[in-house]
C-alpha cells in the first residue's frame, strides 16, 4: 500500500468511526429492536394479560441465555477492534471465524437446553397456570431456535466494529418488517392460516431470525477488507479463544448477574399478584425507550475506544468516554421527562385495568432516579470492556447488585410494603452505586493497563479534532 492510499484509507476510517456516524444507525437498530418486542407485547395484549405475563417471564429466562452467548460475540468484537486499531487485518478475520464457530456450539447446546428444561425453569420462577402454559410452548419454539440468535450476535457485532453500523440497521429494519407481518398473519389468522396466538409470534420470532442470520453474513463477506477464509472457522487458535474469552466471560458474567436479579424481583412480582406482573412487563416495556439514546451512545463509544486502544490513542479514549457520558445523561434526562409527562396515556396503550395503569404509572415516575445511573453505567462499562478492562464491573457488579440491591428490594418490597416501588428504588441505588465507582474507575486510567494487542507503531499525538465526535 503506498504512503497515499494509507492516507486515503485511514481517512475513510476515521471518517466511519465518528461517533455520531456510528451512533444513529445503533439507536435505530436498538429501537426496532426493542419495537419488536413492544409488538409482540402489544399484539399478545389482545390475547390476555396472562399472555404478555407469560411471555415476559419466557423472555426473561431467554435473555440470560442470550448474555452466555455474549460471552464470545461481546468479546471476538472488542478484539476485532483492537487489531483493526494495530492495522493486523488477517488476524481480525482469523478473529471473527473463530467466534461464529464457538457461539454456534454454544447457540445449539443452549437449543437444546431450553426443549428440554424450560418448563422446570420456569416453574421455578414460581410460574403458574395459563401463565404457564403460554410461557412455557414460546419458549419450546423460541429458545429451540436460540441458536440463531448466537450467530445474529455475533456477525451484527463484528459488522458494527469495522463501522457498518448503517447497514446493521437496515437489516434490522428488514427484519422487523417481517417480524411484525408474521405477528399479524399468525397471532390472530389471517390470509387462512390459523390464529396461533402466543405460539404465533414464538414462529414469527425465529423465521424473521433466520432471515436476518441470511442477511448479516452476506453483508460481513461485503465489508471486510480480509475475509473470513474456511480454515478460520474449523481452525480453533488458542491464542484467539482466549482474548475472546478473556473479555466475554466475565462481560457476560457481569450482565447474567444483572438479569439474575432482574430474575428475582421478577419473582417478587410473582408474589405481589398478577396484576404487578403484568405492570412490570408493560413498564419495562416503556423504560426500554428512555435508555435507547444512551446504549446507542455506549455501543458507538466502545467501538471508538476499541479502535483507539489498539492503536495507542489511550488520551482521546479517555476524552472520548467523559463527552459521550454528557450527551448520553442530556439525552436521557431529556426523553424520561416527556414519558413521565405521558405516563398514564402510555400504559392505557397496553391494557384497560386501571390498577395496572395506576401501578405502572407510580412506578415510571421514578425512572428519573433509575435512568440517569443506568445511562452513566452503559457508557463507561462498555467503553472499560472495550480497552480490555472487563474484571473491575464484575467484581463491583456482585458487590451493588447481589449483595445489596436484593436485600435492599426485599427489605422494600415485603418489610416497607411499597410493592412495585420498591424494585424501582433498589435497583435505583444499585445503578448509581455503581456510576460513582465506574466514573471513578476510568478517571483513575487503570483501564490502560489491559490493552489486548501489541501496537505495531508508536502512540500517535493526540487529535483534538478526533475527540470530537
Amino acid at each position: 500500500m503506498t504512503a497515499h492510499s494509507k492516507e486515503l484509507s485511514e481517512a475513510s476510517e476515521s471518517k466511519r468511526l465518528s461517533l455520531v456516524r456510528l451512533t444513529w444507525p445503533i439507536f435505530l437498530e436498538l429501537f426496532l429492536f426493542m419495537l419488536m418486542g413492544t409488538v409482540d407485547t402489544f399484539m399478545l395484549s389482545s390475547v390476555s394479560d396472562d399472555a404478555v405475563s407469560g411471555v415476559g417471564a419466557a423472555n426473561q429466562i431467554m435473555s440470560i441465555a442470550i448474555l452466555v452467548l455474549e460471552v464470545i460475540g461481546t468479546g471476538a468484537s472488542i478484539v476485532v477492534a483492537q487489531y483493526l486499531g494495530s492495522r493486523k487485518k488477517l488476524e481480525a478475520a482469523q478473529v471473527t471465524g473463530n467466534a461464529l464457530t464457538l457461539n454456534l456450539a454454544v447457540g445449539l447446546i443452549l437449543s437444546v437446553v431450553f426443549i428440554a428444561f424450560g418448563g422446570v425453569m420456569l416453574k421455578l420462577l414460581h410460574v403458574q397456570g395459563d401463565i404457564f402454559e403460554y410461557a412455557h410452548s414460546y419458549m419450546k419454539i423460541v429458545g429451540g431456535g436460540i441458536f440463531l440468535q448466537a450467530l445474529i450476535n455475533a456477525l451484527a457485532a463484528t459488522i458494527r466494529t469495522h463501522g457498518f453500523t448503517k447497514e446493521t440497521m437496515v437489516v434490522s429494519f428488514l427484519m422487523n418488517l417481517i417480524h411484525v407481518g408474521g405477528n399479524y398473519v399468525l397471532i390472530f389468522g389471517h390470509f387462512g392460516f390459523p390464529a396461533l396466538g402466543v405460539e404465533g409470534a414464538a414462529i414469527s420470532t425465529v423465521f424473521s431470525r433466520f432471515i436476518c442470520f441470511g442477511m448479516f453474513l452476506w453483508l460481513l463477506y461485503r465489508i471486510m477488507e480480509v475475509r473470513v477464509e474456511w480454515r478460520f472457522y474449523v481452525r480453533l487458535s488458542k491464542d484467539y479463544v482466549r482474548k475472546i474469552l478473556g473479555i466475554g466471560i466475565p462481560s457476560a458474567f457481569e450482565s447474567i448477574v444483572y438479569q439474575s436479579c432482574q430474575l428475582v424481583f421478577t419473582m417478587y412480582a410473582t408474589y405481589l399478584g398478577a396484576e404487578a406482573m403484568a405492570t412490570r412487563q408493560y413498564a419495562n416495556n416503556i423504560s426500554m425507550y428512555i435508555y435507547l439514546f444512551s446504549m446507542a451512545i455506549g455501543m458507538g463509544t466502545a467501538i471508538i475506544v476499541g479502535h483507539y486502544v489498539g492503536s495507542r490513542r489511550n488520551q482521546d479514549a479517555y476524552t472520548r468516554v467523559f463527552q459521550s457520558v454528557k450527551w448520553a445523561l442530556a439525552a436521557t434526562v431529556v426523553i424520561d421527562l416527556i414519558v413521565i409527562a405521558f405516563r398514564t396515556p402510555l400504559m392505557g396503550l397496553f391494557t384497560d385495568n386501571l390498577a395496572i395503569i395506576r401501578m405502572g404509572a407510580q412506578v415510571i415516575l421514578l425512572s428519573i432516579l433509575l435512568e440517569t445511573g443506568r445511562t452513566v453505567n452503559i457508557v463507561i462499562i462498555n467503553s472499560l470492556r472495550a480497552s480490555g478492562d472487563a474484571r473491575f464491573p464484575v467484581y463491583m457488579g456482585l458487590i451493588s447488585m447481589v449483595c445489596m440491591s436484593l436485600p435492599l428490594g426485599y427489605f422494600l418490597v415485603f418489610r416497607l410494603h411499597l410493592g412495585l416501588a420498591g424494585v424501582w428504588l433498589a435497583i435505583a441505588a444499585d445503578e448509581w452505586t455503581r456510576a460513582v465507582i465506574m466514573y471513578f474507575r476510568w478517571k483513575s486510567r487503570a483501564w490502560e493497563r489491559h490493552a489486548l494487542v501489541a501496537p505495531t507503531e508508536p502512540e500517535p499525538v493526540p487529535e483534538a479534532a478526533a475527540t470530537t465526535g
